[in-house]
């Protein structure tokens, strides 16, 4: 049965699995390097969601290299899988695609334009970048090079050697109906439903039983090239097989123990795997881990081959924050390349690191990733200063760095939503967010705007390509005259304080205590009063102030933060607009 690790304050979910893991390797292999496995269908693009898979077992894998011991993380890429459906919104992708349903990933033309030879080497090669960038250790398996150059020809004949027991296991579940599916958790929402539905081979059959009985391997047809096919006879002693195929009538008689042309079923092949590999940790969707699923059967299935299988928690899904601002041209939910434009690596690993594989958490792509950039900066700072909780500091302990180093950082990691607004309001204008970025510490001055990347660079990438047009921040060519001119005198007063107080400010620090000092010394009281000093209708006449210097610079409302907007506006432009 899957494990599923509980909070305590003073170790994390990774250490305790990393316990358990090397326990378990030293009982059933002693001396061997401990094996951790992941799979990964490249059916199409593989999403955020996927990627838990592969960061559950990276992350305790990891932690068990730390302590010392050899360990092999396997990534099965299940490109041998049949090709289910045309996944929509994949450029270069059309309707055409469907006569390929059937066939192997491997032997399915890439989309239109690809530099890759196949659909499944198109879709692993954007995971390979990502897990690179994210300091994954791997060794990746092929599936189509396992099963094509008879590396598992043993295991196949066994399986169909001991396909009545196969079959027996199997048949405990078939009668079965499986409950309707609950909400996982309440969070689930319309990307961690898409995630559960794209999980490939959780829903593929056990396989055929006809009038010659039950088979648990399917051969790709030898004219069509796809899996519609039904085994007809099989002879154990020659291990001659026969089989036609549905779908164009081809038939042929092939002898197993040399031909490669075909797959164990999903509920079988896995099993095969967990004992041909001696895998001793492998975590399971959700999906995967219902009654009569492929992880609750192949718990029985292992031991037919010998094997056990292997321990590890089922994992909740992953959701997505800020889908309805995606292109809806890319179509399904967000890979691990789309994040890792927008945010570093060491966020991403972060994001994963922190929560329980059975706790469901959202990947921010709206305005909520700077509210996490601002979490994470927090955090930095009492990890620094040595006030963090230990599960904090060992959550962000694996996000910067792994057992092989540390992962390439910002020199100077400004806030994330400071260089969202310098980005938006500069719009790709480098000499002027240097300008900008320099005056943000005076003492301190950035020199080149390398030292703030690639924080810097994700920032400028997520306002371009997740912040609507409607949302950013066009600084006004010309004074509004009309408004200043209706400026009652308590306005106009406030107007003249900030001018009065630019040049002494003028920081970001400074501006800060300026802008939100202002109303208070209207009101007679001190800059530097607290809140728990001023009334609450301080906070009505700061928010009216506020509203006021946006409309006289940017014609709205809103924006960026102020400090930043008027450092990025120039002081003599400020003054302009504001007309002085």
């Amino acid at each position: 049965m899957p494990i599923v690790a509980q909070s305590t304050e003073t170790t994390d979910w990774v250490s305790r699995f990393a316990d358990e893991v090397i326990e378990e390797s030293e009982r059933r292999a002693p001396g061997k390097p401990v094996v951790v496995a992941s799979g990964l269908s490249p059916s199409g693009p593989i999403h955020l969601g996927n990627l838990r898979e592969v960061m559950t077992p990276h992350l305790v894998a990891d932690e068990v290299r730390r302590r010392g011991h050899q360990v092999r993380h396997l990534i099965s890429w299940d490109d041998y899988d049949r090709y289910r459906k045309v996944p929509a919104g994949v450029a270069g992708v059309d309707a055409s695609w469907a006569e390929h349903i059937g066939k192997p990933l491997t032997s399915v033309p890439a989309p239109q334009g690809s530099a890759y030879p196949n659909w499944a080497e198109h879709f692993k090669a954007a995971m390979i970048e990502s897990l690179a960038e994210l300091g994954v250790e791997f060794d990746g398996i092929s599936q189509t090079a396992q099963y094509t150059s008879g590396v598992y020809r043993e295991q196949i004949l066994h399986a169909m050697k001991h396909r009545g027991d196969i079959d027996a296991i199997l048949a405990q579940y078939r009668t079965k109906k499986s409950p309707a599916k609950k909400q996982q958790q309440k969070a689930v929402d319309e990307a961690e439903l898409e995630a559960e539905e794209g999980s490939g081979a959780a829903s593929e059959d056990d396989g055929s039983s006809g009038s010659a009985g039950y088979f648990p391997y399917k051969p790709f047809c030898g004219n069509c090239g796809k899996d519609l096919t039904t085994v007809t006879s099989y002879d154990d002693d020659s291990t001659e097989l026969a089989y036609t195929c549905n779908e164009c009538g081809f038939a042929e008689t092939v002898r197993l123990s040399e031909f490669n042309r075909g797959k164990l079923v999903w509920k079988v092949d896995w099993p095969m795997r967990w004992a041909f590999e001696g895998v001793i940790f492998e975590p399971s969707g959700v999906d995967h881990s219902s009654p009569g699923s492929s992880f609750q059967v192949g718990g029985q299935i292992v031991g037919i081959f010998g094997g056990k299988q292997p321990i590890g928690p089922m994992y909740a899904f992953v959701g997505i924050s800020g889908m309805a601002k995606m292109s809806s041209s890319r179509g399904g939910v967000p890979t691990p390349a789309d994040a890792l434009k927008i945010m570093e690596p060491q966020i991403l690993r972060w994001l994963y690191a922190r929560r329980r594989p059975n706790q469901s958490f959202k990947i921010a792509f709206d305005q909520e990733i700077q509210r996490l950039y601002d979490e994470w900066d927090k955090l930095a700072g009492k990890v620094a200063d040595g006030s963090a909780l230990p599960a904090d500091v060992a959550a962000y302990t694996r996000a910067v760095g792994t057992a092989a180093g540390e992962l390439v950082k910002t020199e100077r990691p400004l806030p994330y939503r400071t260089l969202a607004s310098v980005a938006d309001i500069t719009a790709g204008h480098e000499d002027q967010a240097l300008r900008i970025l320099s005056e943000l510490d005076p003492e301190q001055p950035l020199s080149s705007l390398d030292e703030a990347r690639p924080r810097y660079d994700r920032a400028e990438a997520w306002i371009n390509t997740h912040v609507p047009a409607d949302q950013r921040t066009i600084v006004r060519d010309e004074p509004d005259a009309e408004l200043l001119k209706s400026l009652d005198e308590a306005s106009q007063q406030s107007v003249r304080l900030l001018l009065d107080g630019l040049a002494e400010h003028w920081s970001l620090d400074g501006l800060t205590h300026l802008v939100y000092g202002v109303p208070k010394v209207q009101a007679g009281f001190s800059a530097d009063a607290t809140p728990k000093e001023l009334p609450p209708e301080i906070k009505t006449a700061q928010r009216s102030f506020f509203a006021l210097l946006y409309h006289l610079l940017v014609g709205r409302d809103t924006g960026p933060r102020l400090p930043t907007l008027l450092l990025a506006v120039g002081q003599e432009r400020v003054r302009a607009l504001l007309g002085e």
